[in-house]
């Protein structure tokens, strides 16, 4: 399934139900990561179309923002490219939002680079660091290595509310969070694509299966960690090779709506039945089967 115009601020398959004495909701509502949000847009409309009076409204926020309105009981699921982080569990525990986190694929973040680009088809977790990190005096090819050209980079990246954003500061920068900040900022994926697919001299990263959806347009530079360059393949990022890059993407219940809302227990069933097949479809790697037998098991403890 193709999700080239697939994010936009606020996605509504279909509106709420209102009546007249007031607004009934028979809806599932949805927010946070884009990178989780082609899975959950993929099975939402295969929901609908075997459950044509639930509705599925997904947001796109990041992972932050999705958390921000899942604390303060907006929405039923959060989408996330990451795990919760302990302040945001503490302010769920004092929101009393109790949340069952669900794995649901693993993602690799993919470092993108103009296919004119023939230079930089391989970098160190080092080089990604020097470029990226708070404080970073790179401006050209030429500062990483000698050998690549005089010419400025411009760069692009997830919005500081992005789980993406996040996982690549904490995991090349040493610290979530700590990054230069004059790079071009998005929650929206396909505006990153198209930056780097429009500059020969761009750098960018965002979740795997974006780059897969955009392989005509874009190269993915192979990461060497400190075992040798290796490329984001599902192979890669499901043994973990891939590596520091690759990792597990999660949806997180609220409790209180899985037991209270009909259409939330029957919505997160159905993901869960569908989400290893689908998963694969727009790009990401299932995890093992037993997995989802698990969160499967942990919600029918509920």
């Amino acid at each position: 399934m193709s999700f080239k115009n697939g994010i936009i601020s606020l996605l509504t398959l279909l509106a709420v139900v209102n009546v007249a004495n007031g607004s009934i909701s028979t809806s599932v509502t949805i927010d946070g990561s884009s990178t989780v949000f082609p899975i959950t847009e993929a099975i939402a409309e295969e929901f609908h179309a075997v459950n044509p009076d639930i509705k599925v409204t997904i947001g796109v926020s990041g992972t932050g923002g999705g958390f921000k309105k899942f604390i303060a009981k907006e929405i039923d699921i959060n989408n996330a490219s990451r795990p919760i982080k302990d302040s945001e569990a503490k302010a769920a525990k004092e929101s009393s939002v109790n949340y069952v986190q669900i794995p649901i694929a693993y993602d690799g973040i993919t470092i993108v680079i103009n296919k004119k680009n023939s230079w930089a088809t391989t970098m160190t977790t080092a080089e990604l660091k020097l470029l990226w990190d708070s404080g970073s005096s790179v401006k050209t090819w030429k500062q990483i290595r000698p050998s690549w050209p005089d010419k400025e980079i411009k760069l692009y990246g997830p919005g500081t509310d992005s789980g993406t954003f996040d996982y690549f500061t904490e995991e090349i920068n040493g610290k979530s969070g700590q990054c230069r900040s004059d790079f071009s900022k998005s929650e929206d994926d396909n505006v990153l694509v198209t930056g780097v697919a429009g500059d020969e001299y761009a750098l960018g990263f965002f979740g795997y299966a974006y780059y897969k959806e955009n392989m005509t347009k874009l190269t993915a530079v192979k990461i060497d960690g400190g075992k040798g360059a290796i490329e984001p393949t599902e192979k890669t990022i499901n043994d973990g090779t891939y590596a520091p890059l690759s990792r597990q993407i999660f949806i997180y219940v609220n409790i209180a709506s899985y037991k209270e809302k009909n259409m939330v227990e029957k919505f997160v069933k159905f993901y869960l039945d569908k989400v290893p097949s689908i998963a694969k479809d727009v790009g990401y790697v299932p995890l093992a089967k037993d997995s989802y037998k698990k969160s499967i098991e942990s919600l029918i403890k509920l």
